[in-house]
């Protein structure tokens, strides 16, 4: 896509990454949890000091998705033991694909999703997965859509709120 940029977030663009994850988070979920959970759930994942260390575990990579130069969505992506479930050495986790509301419908979140397969095929692993909240009919109809099959359910909570994930995979295949 012409104008957009994706590139890998680096520890000095912290208090970028804090304020696309906090905003992009709230976009998606306030409407359907309470502000208590959600302030809860902002205020103890997304503080400075956790994507800091989130963004020096070797077995987790950020991307910013720039468009015209400005940061409007990204990626997370862990490896290995920093997946926060399956934890398999063959596996991708997408742990987060976000993008702000008023640049959605421009393939951005699909750009970052390309950005993932990519990763994934040089580490030359077997699949991604990923887990979407079952209240969130957009995010499934398109991960479904792009070839993701649901394939478990696992709890996440969202401050005192336990709520189902649904765990969607896609196998990667590599041309000979």
């Amino acid at each position: 896509m012409k104008n957009l940029l994706i590139k890998k977030v680096t520890p000095n663009e912290i208090a970028d990454l804090q304020e696309i994850s906090r905003r992009t988070f709230f976009e998606t979920y306030a409407a359907g949890n309470t502000e208590k959970d959600m302030l809860k759930y902002l205020d103890e994942e997304f503080t400075s000091e956790k994507l800091i260390a989130e963004l020096n575990d070797q077995n987790s990579e950020f991307y910013f998705a720039l468009y015209a130069g400005e940061i409007v969505g990204y990626l997370k992506v862990n490896f290995g033991q920093s997946q926060t479930d399956i934890n398999d050495d063959k596996s991708l986790e997408i742990q987060r694909i976000y993008v702000f509301n008023e640049f959605q419908g421009l393939k951005i979140g699909k750009s970052l999703y390309q950005k993932a397969v990519e990763i994934a095929k040089h580490k030359k692993l077997d699949y991604l997965w990923l887990g979407v909240w079952e209240e969130n009919p957009n995010a499934i109809q398109f991960y479904e859509k792009i070839g993701f099959k649901a394939f478990d359910k696992h709890v996440f909570m969202l401050g005192e709120d336990e709520q189902t994930d649904i765990m969607m995979k896609q196998d990667l295949t590599y041309n000979s």
